[in-house]
Order: structure tokens, then sequence, then C-alpha cells
């Protein structure tokens, strides 16, 4: 963790919770902080599996920090002011927010500005900061990674304000940086003896096997190989990112500018037939059916704006990823001869895609079927 931090903070390895994966150190973090019914601030928009691993079996609301593309979806005191004003008109209470950084699904790192704005306000509203860092090692480009601890390092909140300090919680995890997420290692890292001695009483329902950790152990501990995968894997994340993006451009799409993660925040507004939630719906649809390619709609991770899709490109080879381009290439080809998504598309494009809509409607239907039951619990 330090390293991966330019070691410019000092971690105890007292002050540390394992977990089996990042989920179940979320998931225990909000039991430690949170009673049921109480609330916490997430900036949008968020991984859509947070919606799980935060309130479901907790009890705990989510309220949402929106933000918008007309800053890059950056967080701004406003924003924050906004979503704790509307947890209070819910007569929620707020005890902390919880943010990723670097940010799935944008890729993108904070700013020392927004991660001093969050210190501002949690100290204001005397609540919890939560920074979820599973990515941190996937940083492939400037500007370069800066955790919440370094920030409260830089303003010395550990002697100048001891209780927020306290207040500060990270969630790690192995799954992303050094490509393991079947071995479900994820980690807390408290300040709060009180939070640390909680966790690690509930960490019994989520442990990490004994044979996992002293493989892990020794992996780690070959400091030469883990320093030269994960700048090869870097070196490769930048460069199929930027083969995505170029691809992308020339279909007339473009992206969120990012320096981090295995995904890209790719928009498509200008494809949609309205600028509704409802036409984003209808456009994965058919990009899934028709095209045969599966991307996150910015529904699913709570976008204040519809138009905007999570582009996944970390796991396929670079083969792959040249054929779901030309396949993309082509749909934008279309679409901008025959106008927007909901126009008629011609009755051969029908007949090749009618194969795909038989063997995905089904699913298409559960799927959508369970984003509703979702929604509804």
């Amino acid at each position: 963790m330090a390293k991966i931090r330019g070691n410019k903070v000092t971690f105890d390895p007292n002050n540390l919770v394992l977990a089996a994966g990042a989920t179940s150190a979320n998931e225990t973090l909000i039991f430690c902080l949170v009673d049921p019914g109480q609330a916490i601030l997430l900036p949008t928009p968020y991984y859509p599996g947070f919606n799980r691993d935060l309130k479901w079996r907790t009890g705990v609301e989510i309220v949402p920090v929106h933000c918008w593309s007309s800053n890059g979806f950056r967080i701004t005191m406003s924003a924050l002011e906004d979503a704790y004003q509307s947890a209070q008109t819910l007569n929620l209470k707020v005890k902390g927010v919880l943010i990723t950084n670097p940010s799935n699904p944008l890729g993108t790192t904070m700013t020392r500005e927004e991660l001093n704005h969050l210190i501002t306000f949690a100290i204001a509203k005397n609540i919890h900061i939560i920074s979820d860092e599973v990515f941190a090692g996937t940083v492939f480009d400037s500007p370069g990674f800066i955790s919440i601890m370094e920030a409260a390092v830089d303003l010395r909140l550990e002697n100048e304000n001891p209780d927020l300090w306290n207040r500060i919680h990270i969630v790690y995890s192995l799954s992303k940086d050094l490509g393991l997420p079947g071995f479900r290692v994820g980690m807390i890292y408290s300040n709060n003896e009180t939070v640390v001695s909680a966790a690690t009483r509930m960490s019994s329902f989520g442990l990490v096997s004994s044979q996992t950790q002293y493989l892990l152990s020794n992996m780690l501990a070959n400091k030469k190989f883990t320093s030269k995968y994960m700048k090869e894997n870097q070196k490769r994340l930048k460069r199929k990112r930027e083969m995505l993006v170029s691809d992308l451009r020339t279909s007339g799409m473009e992206c969120l500018k990012s320096n981090a993660g295995l995904f890209c925040w790719v928009d498509m507004r200008h494809l949609l037939s309205s600028n509704t939630f409802e036409a984003e719906t209808k456009l994965w649809k058919t990009i899934l059916c028709e095209v045969g390619l599966n991307m996150t709609a910015g529904e699913s991770c709570h976008c204040s704006e519809p138009g905007w899709f999570r582009v996944c490109f970390a796991s396929m080879s670079q083969a792959t990823l040249q054929i779901a381009m030309r396949r993309l290439r082509d749909f934008a080809e279309r679409s901008s001869c025959s106008g927007r998504i909901g126009n008629k598309i011609s009755s051969q494009q029908q007949k090749m895609s009618s194969l795909r809509r038989k063997l995905l409607s089904n699913w298409v239907h559960k799927l959508s079927s369970s984003e509703c039951d979702e929604q509804h619990r």
C-alpha cells in the first residue's frame, strides 16, 4: 500500500484488517460506522454493485452526490452540500461520505482540491470519510494518484484534527492491482482503534484462507516481481486505452479523459433518440442484441445524465478489442445514415440481427427484471 502511494504515507500493520475481497471490506466498514436507517453520501456516477454491497444487509441508505459532465464529473463543495440537504429533507442522518479513488466507472483520479473539499466537508458535518482505493495501482498516466491518507498527512490532521484523523478509512484489495479477483483478498485500513477492533471481530464472517495468505505472502515478498508486474500492467493498460479511445473517436465517440482503471467512460449522447434514460436503455439493448457488445449503461451507475456508458477493455485481447471496435464503428456509421436510434432500420439489417435477438432477448428481459427488483429492494 505504501509503495503504490509513492511511500508518501506510512501504514501501520496493526491498523489493517483482512477481508474476503473489497466487497466484504466495504460491507463490514458500513456495519461498523452506520446504523440501519442512516445514510452515506456517494458521488455519482458510482460502481453499480454498491447498492448491493452497502445497502442490502446493512439497512443503510445511499444519498447520491450528483456530479455533472460540465466539469468532468468532479466533486464540488456545492454538490456535497446539496446531497447533505437532500438527506436532511428525507430525515436521514448522514454518517459519512464514500468515494472511489481512482473512480469506477470514470477511470479518473481525484484532485487534491477535491480531497481537500471532502476533508473540509467532513470536519464541518462531523462525519466519516471512506475511500475505496482498489484501483490505486492501475494509474497509468498523469496526474498521479493521491490517497485520502496522503491528503490527511499533508494537512497534519493527526495532530491538528485527531477527531477527523480517526474518521478516515481506506478499503483496498489485490484484485485489480495484481489481477487476483478470485483470491478474494481485501482489507480495511483505519486509524480508529474501535473500528479496527470491531472490523476484526466481524472479519470472521469473511476470512481469507490460510493457504491464500501463505501464497500471497510469498509472492508479495518478491518485491522485484511485484514491481515489474505492476509497471508492465500499467503500460499495457495505457496502450490498450489509447487504442480504444482512438478507435472510438474514429467512430464519432469521445471518452472522458482518464488516467486509471480498466475501463473508459464513453459519451454516446449523440446516439440517443431523446435525452432520457429510456432512450439510453433502448440504445444499450440495441448494441447488445444487434452489435453483440455489452457495455454498462450510465443509469446502472446512477449517472445524473443519460447517454454515458462504461466500456471495459482490460480483460480482452487486442484482436478481440479490434473486432469489437469494428462492430461499433459499423453500427455508428449505420446510425448516422439512418438517423438516431429509434428510427426504423432496414429489413436486411433486421434479418442479420434476428438470430442475436432470439438468443439474447430472454436474457435481456431477465436482466431488466432483476434491475427492477434491485431498484425495488
